[in-house]
């Protein structure tokens, strides 16, 4: 066992950098010239999450929100730490039922109003057990 070396991989799993701390891409050496105009590769995770513990994926399972572009079998991506206003688009619970809708807030009213005209607007009552589970930040569309 005398004089063995144990090689690890040089990424550990840890974040302690960012794709932008890399330039480009050149291992040892001279580089070529190509590398001058190398871009970096595209990261979903750096560009669609903002906040990691509290963003959550759902797939959407009807069409409450078609005007909106989601569709049923899109991927949402909700961020529970964002704070809902006004004319988001919410995943909400009520009543024990996780609806997607856009919110709209009044002095004294709660709304859920969907995008798709077959579909009634929800006025939430006040003493109804309602809160707001988080905010939708992006949705994924296969085409």
């Amino acid at each position: 066992m005398e004089g063995k070396r144990i090689y690890r991989a040089a990424y550990t799993g840890d974040k302690k950098f960012i794709q932008q701390d890399i330039p480009n891409a050149n291992a040892t050496g001279f580089g070529a010239a190509a590398d001058d105009y190398m871009e970096r590769g595209i990261d979903l995770n750096e560009m669609l999450i903002r906040n990691k513990p509290a963003t959550f994926f759902f797939r959407m399972n009807n069409d409450a929100m078609l005007g909106a572009g989601i569709c049923s079998g899109d991927i949402l991506i909700v961020d529970r730490s964002i704070k809902a206003f006004s004319g988001k688009i919410v995943v909400a619970t009520l009543n024990g039922e996780m609806l997607i809708r856009r919110l709209f807030k009044d002095f004294n009213r709660v709304r859920l109003v969907p995008e798709n005209g077959k579909m009634a607007t929800i006025d939430v009552d006040p003493f109804a057990a309602f809160s707001v589970w988080g905010v939708v930040t992006h949705h994924i569309h296969p085409h």
